[in-house]
Formats: structure tokens, C-alpha cells, sequence
């Protein structure tokens, strides 16, 4: 059996050699021709292209070298005059005759591959997808919105060129151009293009701001979000996350007045899609709290229930999920109609005490700075019940431990900002240590350290 190994591990060795188990009780080696081996990765090609030097190589091998900034040829150093390689099928019906013949000593046939979209076939239907458009005609358009679909469904390597050559633009600009008439009258090829656009991410500035950021567009796709399907309503929230991503506040600001908009976004947190779809709808509120006046933008999500939505998300979430929810309650939080909707929850303390050092900086950050919001805001109303609840508050930190998790936190090291808000409450929870039992600090001997 030894001996058998070396034999296999020199013929790996051999240049020009690949080792395959014959049918009989021995071994062999079988001769697979030099030609017909990619100069760069030296394994049998599966997609052979030429270069404009005339070197072929396997398509993968060569357009990883070409995407790396390199516009020489690997073999002659030559400068190459076009950087879209040519299929060889010469080589290629060659290569899987030369399988078909070794097939008795398990050799596999490649099978034919498909021919990747080229730039020129890309401004082609770029072209026509904007010629549909001046003349208003959805189906034509539909049609060649579809070939970008397929298109890009068939590889990385067509996104990739679809998003180089202007795809993403042009469809923005039918997306813009068709929801002037409203989502009602155009909903069909605005569903269409929402789902192409998806493909070709990530979009330019001005697709995202001028076009797609306009108050047309922005109103069909909240009417996509309210009335669509689920593959609609991803794509809608999806779209609209990449918008907000944009350095233009604008956007954001126009999609928090349209009305609707907070109500399809939350409903997408309360019966989710996908996590995809859950995550940007996260993100996208936690935007418009950041951008826009955060009093209307945050009484306005407490009144459609968003707050027991994110501390029963923090329960059961993931990691991710979870820091993104911990950002829109912080948020959230900075109004007292906020708090006393977190306030009034019976899981609120327990789960941010226990998400401090459990998720990520950013999540512990948040928990920390909820807490102190729920503690330390001062009532400036007057209110006995507000005064109450905030004591309530701080003795329900004290027995689920958050003072041994705090001072923990301060040994291990964080930034300023949450340095000062984790000794401001430990200075309080400090104060009423004597009233009640709390955890002892061995409870905490197993918490690893995240990072």
C-alpha cells in the first residue's frame, strides 16, 4: 500500500501526467497532451479561450489574471489589444474527443460551456432597453430585461460585465421612467426590472440618487412593498437599501414622508421573507432615524409596534439580525415615548444585559447605551409613573446581573464614549446594590471574551 502511494504522489510530481484509477486490479498513469492543459492553473481546460497573442488558456485561469489589473498575456508578456478572450472551440471539441476516447479509463467528457455575455452584447441591450423605454413600450422592454435576468443568473462573470457596461444604469432609468405613470398602471415591468436590478448590484451614484432616488420610483416601490409578492417585496427592500447606502440624505428623507413606507417596512420585520429582506428593512429604518427627525420618525414606529418586534427579535435572533435591532431600538430609545414603550416590556432588561459581550463591540456598545437611556434619562414631566418605571428599571438590572456585567466590560476595555455611560450606571446601580440580592459575579466565570 506504500508503495502504491509513492507511485501516485511522484505521478502528481510529473509534469503533464494525471493520475487515473483504472478499471482492472492495478494502476496506470494516463498521458493527458500538453496542449490541452491551461498554461496557468497546467489542468486539462474546460473553457478554452485565445488571447490576441494567440496563447490559449482556460477561461477562468485567464479572466482571474485579467480582473487582477493585468492587461499583459501571461506567456509572451505582450500587451493585450482587447481583454475580451476568444472561445477556441478547435480546442475544445479536441479536448472532449480526447475524453470520449479515454472514457473506458474514467476520464469524464467536459461538457460544452456557455458562452459568456461580451461587453459588446451588453451595450446592445443597454441600447435597446433605452430605445424601449423613449417609445414607452413595456413589453419590449420586459423582453430585454429578461435576457439581463438570464443573463446574469448564468454566472459571476456576467454580472460582473453587465454591472461594468452600464446595465445597472440603464435599468434604473427604465425604472424611473416607467413609474411616472405609477406602480397601478406599469406594475408588471416595474416588478420585471426591480428583480434584474437586484443582479447587477452594486448601482452607480446617480442611479441610486437621481433615478432611482426620485419620488416616483421611490413611491412604487413602497407600493411594491405593501401590495407585491414576496419576490417583489425582497427585491423592493433590497433596491431600497442600496438608496439609503447612498452619501445623498435626500433619498432617505423623500422615503420617510411617503406614506406607508414605515408601515410596509416593519410589516417585513414582523412576517419576514428572507433574512436578506429582514436585515435591509433594519437598515433601512435605522437610516431614516439617523437622517431624519428622529421624534416623528421614532413616535411613528412605536405607534405600529416596532419596539416589542425588536426586543422579541433579540430573543431568538442571529448575530447579525441582532446588532442590526440593538441599532433601531438605541435609536429609538432616544424619545420617551420610546422608553416607555421598552420600559413597559417584560424582557427588555433581561436580554440587553445578556447581549452585552455576547454578539459584537457594536452590539455591546448599543446594549450598554439602551440601558443607560432606560436608567439615567432624567423625567423632565414630572410624571410619578415615569419615575416608577425607571426604578423598576434599574432594580430588574441589578438582579439579572448587570452590574458584575458592566464592571466586567470595564476590565476587559472599551471606546470613551461607552467607557463613560457603563460608570455612569454602575455609579447608579451602585446606589441600590443594598436593597435587593443580586447574581454573584462567579456566574460570569465561563464568559469568553469576543474577540
Amino acid at each position: 500500500m506504500i508503495s502504491s502511494w509513492r507511485r501516485r504522489r511522484s505521478g502528481r510530481r510529473r509534469a503533464g501526467k494525471e493520475e487515473i484509477q483504472a478499471d482492472g486490479n492495478g494502476e496506470m498513469e494516463l498521458t493527458v497532451p500538453g496542449h490541452f492543459r491551461c498554461p496557468i492553473s497546467l489542468d486539462l481546460m474546460k473553457d478554452p479561450v485565445t488571447l490576441t497573442t494567440g496563447i490559449t488558456y482556460d477561461r477562468q485561469s485567464i479572466e482571474t489574471w485579467i480582473e487582477a489589473g493585468n492587461v499583459t498575456c501571461p506567456i509572451t508578456n505582450q500587451e493585450l489589444r482587447s481583454l475580451e478572450p476568444i472561445p477556441n472551440h478547435a480546442i475544445r471539441k479536441m479536448i472532449q474527443d480526447w475524453c470520449v476516447e479515454n472514457r473506458s479509463r474514467g476520464v469524464e467528457r467536459i461538457p460544452t460551456p456557455r458562452t459568456p455575455i461580451s461587453s459588446l452584447e451588453v451595450s446592445e441591450i443597454v441600447s435597446k432597453i433605452a430605445a424601449a423605454v423613449e417609445r414607452r413600450d413595456s413589453s419590449c422592454c420586459r423582453d430585454f430585461v429578461a435576457k439581463v435576468k438570464s443573463s446574469a443568473k448564468e454566472s459571476e462573470r456576467n454580472k460582473r460585465c453587465l454591472a461594468n457596461n452600464g446595465a445597472g444604469k440603464a435599468l434604473s432609468a427604465a425604472f424611473e421612467a416607467f413609474s411616472r405613470a405609477g406602480f397601478e398602471e406599469n406594475g408588471v415591468v416595474l416588478e420585471e426590472i426591480l428583480s434584474a436590478l437586484t443582479l447587477v448590484f452594486p448601482l452607480d451614484e446617480e442611479s441610486k440618487t437621481r433615478l432611482l432616488g426620485s419620488s416616483c420610483s421611490l413611491n412604487c416601490m413602497v407600493r411594491s412593498l405593501e401590495a407585491g409578492d414576496l419576490a417583489g417585496r425582497r427585491n423592493s427592500v433590497l433596491l431600497l437599501k442600496q438608496i439609503v447606502s447612498s452619501s445623498d440624505y435626500r433619498g432617505i428623507v423623500a422615503l420617510s414622508e411617503i406614506n406607508g413606507a414605515l408601515e410596509a417596512l416593519v410589516k417585513l420585520v414582523k412576517e419576514p421573507v428572507c433574512p436578506a429582506a429582514t436585515k435591509s428593512s433594519l437598515i433601512i429604518i435605522y437610516r431614516m432615524l439617523v437622517s431624519s427627525p428622529p421624534e416623528k420618525i421614532g413616535e411613528r414606529l412605536v405607534e405600529i409596534g416596532l419596539v416589542p418586534l425588536l426586543i422579541e427579535m433579540l430573543v431568538d435572533g442571529d448575530r447579525s439580525v441582532c446588532d442590526k435591532a440593538l441599532g433601531v431600538l438605541d435609536r429609538i430609545c432616544r424619545n420617551r415615548p420610546g422608553r416607555e414603550a421598552a420600559r413597559g416590556h417584560s424582557l427588555t432588561v433581561p436580554v440587553l444585559v445578556k447581549k452585552v459581550l455576547r454578539i459584537s463591540d457594536s452590539a455591546t456598545e448599543f446594549s450598554v447605551s439602551v440601558l443607560w437611556k432606560l436608567c439615567m434619562t432624567k423625567n423632565e414631566n414630572g410624571n410619578d409613573h415615569e419615575d416608577d418605571q425607571q426604578e423598576r428599571i434599574i432594580l430588574e438590572a441589578l438582579q439579572v446581573g448587570a452590574f458584575q456585567k458592566l464592571l466586567l466590560l470595564l476590565q476587559l476595555g472599551c471606546g470613551e464614549k461607552i467607557k463613560e455611560k457603563t460608570s455612569d450606571l454602575l455609579k447608579l446601580l451602585n446606589l441600590h446594590r443594598g436593597r435587593l440580592e443580586c447574581i454573584e459575579s462567579m456566574d460570569f466565570k465561563d464568559l469568553k471574551r469576543p474577540f
